[in-house]
């Protein structure tokens, strides 16, 4: 059966893979001009809504101020979600493996998510003062529930045919578990990664926004409270620009670890 499997190249688009950016970058760079034409042309106040080029001359101006605050957020975001990674895939693996655990302690780490961080980042500045701890240990609550959710239903959804010949060869549950299932689940597990890296430097800069000493948080605060609506754009700009390159790390990592064999791959020698 595998003569008969379809060439990927054939289903492949036009352009290979610069082609699929081409259609976001056309839209964006359309957004854009719309939106500067809209706010030079309606002569709106810069106060109301600056245009993407007064939020660029704003940020180059101010980014010695700008930096400093960024750095912070992005080591709090980032140590959040490198703890969360840490801890959230073994849970992840001990829900899936003993169901007491899974009924006792699912249902609590599901309840954390639907606490509003508004009512628990006055806790953490109480716990843990102003300092950067505490918003590194709230954005690795926050984020740590995909990861082992996506965990749990990736091991769940490996089809047994994969652990059975693997005891069949003679390798115990231990080692099936963890070189061959978690393998094979690396797909949802890292598509929970991507789940809380998207909002990690946001929720990171909430945090801040709440009770922080420097930081993007301090930052949005402080350019609020003089209208100057062009540094609160910086800010979101920053924002995505590190959510991004953090995206983008977790795809190169699930790209090396995978020695570019997808969860896709599998499924196709399972039906050949």
């Amino acid at each position: 059966m595998t003569g008969l499997r379809a060439d990927p190249a054939a289903d492949a688009p036009a352009g290979g893979r610069g082609g699929r950016w081409l259609a976001p970058a056309a839209t964006v760079l359309v957004l854009l001009a719309v939106w500067e034409a809209a706010v030079r042309l309606g002569g709106i106040s810069e106060q109301v809504l600056a245009s993407p080029s007064q939020i660029i001359r704003a940020t180059w101006e101010y980014r010695q101020d700008l930096l400093p605050a960024s750095a912070i957020t992005a080591w709090e975001g980032t140590g959040g979600f490198l703890l969360a990674a840490a801890a959230g895939i073994p849970i992840g693996v001990a829900l899936y493996r003993w169901k007491t655990l899974h009924d006792a302690v699912y249902p609590l780490i599901a309840a954390a998510q639907m606490i509003p961080l508004i009512t628990v980042a006055p806790l953490f500045v109480i716990w843990f003062g102003f300092e950067p701890l505490g918003k590194v240990v709230i954005v690795a609550v926050f984020a740590l529930f995909p990861i082992v959710v996506q965990t749990c239903r990736g091991l769940a959804a490996v089809p047994r045919f994969y652990e059975d010949v693997a005891l069949t060869c003679g390798a115990t549950p231990a080692w099936t578990l963890w070189h061959v299932k978690l393998r094979i689940a690396a797909g949802h597990i890292f598509g929970g990664l991507r789940i809380s890296a998207a909002y990690v430097f946001a929720t990171a800069a909430t945090s801040e926004y709440l009770g922080a000493r420097n930081g993007l948080g301090i930052w949005l605060q402080t350019a609020f409270n003089s209208f100057r609506t062009p540094l609160i754009f910086s800010a979101t700009l920053v924002i995505v620009v590190m959510t991004a390159l953090l995206l983008a790390l977790v795809s190169l990592v699930e790209h090396v670890l995978s020695g570019g064999v997808s969860q896709a791959d599998f499924r196709a020698e399972e039906g050949s």
